[in-house]
């Protein structure tokens, strides 16, 4: 089982056996440059489609929010 570990000062991990990652609708092709999300006890994961065993990032879902509003408003050169 692979867990989800949070950050240094408050270490917690999640199991992310059986959860349910979405990729953008907009991705291309086989997804080569995406990221996908899951909900996870309370943060959204964060992982690369290309490596689904890799790392995952935690991030609090006010945190997505602002991240993909600005995204969407063109904020990052993606």
């Amino acid at each position: 089982m692979r867990n989800l570990p949070m950050a240094p000062s408050d270490v917690r991990s999640y199991a992310l056996d059986g959860v349910a990652w979405r990729k953008s609708t907009r991705s291309q092709g086989q997804g080569a440059d995406c990221v996908e999300l899951a909900r996870v006890a309370g943060v959204v994961g964060v992982r690369d489609s290309k490596d689904p065993e890799g790392p995952v990032l935690a991030v609090a879902p006010s945190v997505a929010r602002v991240v993909a509003a600005r995204i969407k408003r063109g904020q990052y050169d993606l």
